[in-house]
């Protein structure tokens, strides 16, 4: 017996047991897959897995409030922001939520801090989206400057283009297979727009465009962002129906095991001439911005070999601030608005409050006095201390000066995370002082 004969078997007893039962037997069957795309269409016929929930990846309300379940047992300090972390965590589940927490605590046990502080979950997220960090890498000062060169080259251009994901860091510090990185804020949208897109493909070949036009070649450095901008490209012209040549044509084809071409070899020249097309124009448009901005990109990249990692405040320091609101930002301000709205009219606030976050909170309030009188000074009162915390986490949220990641982030790999390294004693000392001290 094949595989695929025990496959039928198996579907054939399940269908068998599923019939069997009556209307009145009280019995509900719940499945969970992944792949729903693969199974067998008599499994989904009416009275038998005829209804279907599709669980999607939390979006960044739920995931804040899946933060404030995990942190309840962290102890955690005032710089703490439940909302940026939310929004740090794009494609995340809640595993990797709880996963980022437990990370945060053990970060913080091995440089023995008393709280789990705003660095420690930054750093925890950038470990688990990018790998560890390889500072003990050997480079010369020629590859150091062409990679700052690049990772500043993405920097740029995403500045100046619209729809381009908000800025968060820049990195030349190696970290899991990447020698550089530059992280954004993702911005979740429901639908994409042909500028939108546009926009990310020019963002993305700004790195190999800096090289040409500041080094006068180009290295294996940007495979990543070819291989990314190569497939943005061909789903724009085959399954979005964007192309000039080939507008409002579909040929996606879901059947996986159908090796057959939904279209001709004519249409397939058409589609990879208006892919190359299209990658050409958004590449001349990105060395016209650098160009544009040849002494500020040149400034930032030096700034990038002096201090190896720097944020968006010293891009908006050297280009001025950005004109454009992220859609995110947007969202967030909506929410305030109406729960401002729904405080103002006379309903029973008791429902919209959350425990966890209350928690949360609370614990905060609590680092702020703890630290007062560890420092030696007078101990705020409550009120105080909430004040205290408010100015923190709305400075936080204002400034940006994070050390965040994505997994849109450029030249890093993150679709497969990385494996975990082997525990050795001086680890699992840290994960005991984790476990001990730093969960109430």
């Amino acid at each position: 017996m094949n595989s695929n004969d025990e496959r039928e078997s198996t579907l054939n007893q399940l269908l068998t047991e599923m019939d069997g039962f009556g209307t009145n037997s009280g019995v509900i069957i719940l499945a969970a897959t992944n792949r729903a795309d693969i199974l067998d269409k008599a499994l989904l016929r009416a009275g038998r897995f005829d209804r279907q929930i599709h669980v999607d990846l939390p979006d960044v309300n739920e995931r804040k409030a899946i933060f404030n379940v995990h942190l309840r047992p962290v102890k955690i300090d005032e710089t703490v922001d439940v909302d940026m972390l939310a929004r740090q965590t794009p494609g995340f589940s809640g595993a990797d939520i709880a996963n980022v927490c437990n990370e945060a605590a053990l970060i913080a046990a091995r440089r023995n801090n008393e709280w789990v502080d705003k660095q420690c979950f930054l750093d925890a997220v950038d470990r688990i989206i990018g790998g560890l960090e390889k500072k003990t890498k050997v480079m010369t000062a020629a590859e150091k400057r062409a990679i700052a060169i690049h990772e500043a080259g993405h920097a740029t251009i995403s500045w100046f283009l619209q729809y381009a994901n908000p800025l968060v860091k820049v990195t030349i510090v190696p970290r899991g297979q990447a020698l550089g990185a530059a992280w954004y804020m993702p911005e979740e949208r429901q639908i994409t727009t042909k500028e939108e897109i546009l926009d990310e493909i020019c963002a993305t070949l700004g790195g190999r465009a800096a090289e040409e036009i500041c080094l006068g070649r180009i290295s294996t450095g940007a495979m990543n962002d070819l291989e990314t901008v190569t497939k943005r490209s061909y789903g724009m012209i085959a399954y979005a129906g964007m192309g000039e040549t080939l507008p409002n044509l579909c040929y996606y084809n879901n059947q996986e095991y159908q090796f057959n071409r939904p279209y001709s070899e004519h249409t397939a020249e058409l589609i990879d001439e208006e892919v190359k097309k299209l990658i050409a124009v958004e590449y001349e448009r990105a060395k016209k911005i650098l160009r544009e901005h040849k002494e500020g990109h040149a400034e930032l990249a030096q700034l990038l070999i002096d201090k190896e990692v720097i944020f968006a405040e010293d891009v908006e320091r050297i280009f001025g601030k950005r004109p454009w609101i992220s859609r995110t930002d947007e969202i967030l301000a909506l929410n305030d608005a109406e729960r401002r709205a729904k405080g103002s009219d006379k309903v029973d606030s008791t429902e919209y409050v959350d425990e966890n976050a209350e928690i949360i909170r609370q614990k905060a309030i609590d680092a702020v006095v703890e630290k007062a009188k560890q420092n030696g000074k007078s101990v705020p009162a409550e009120a105080e201390a909430a004040a205290v915390l408010d100015e923190s986490t709305t400075s936080s949220t204002t400034s940006v000066p994070t050390d965040g990641a994505s997994p849109s982030s450029k030249d890093a790999v993150a679709e497969a995370k990385p494996s975990e390294s082997k525990t050795s004693d001086a680890s699992s000392k840290d994960d005991k002082q984790a476990e001990r001290g730093l969960f109430d």
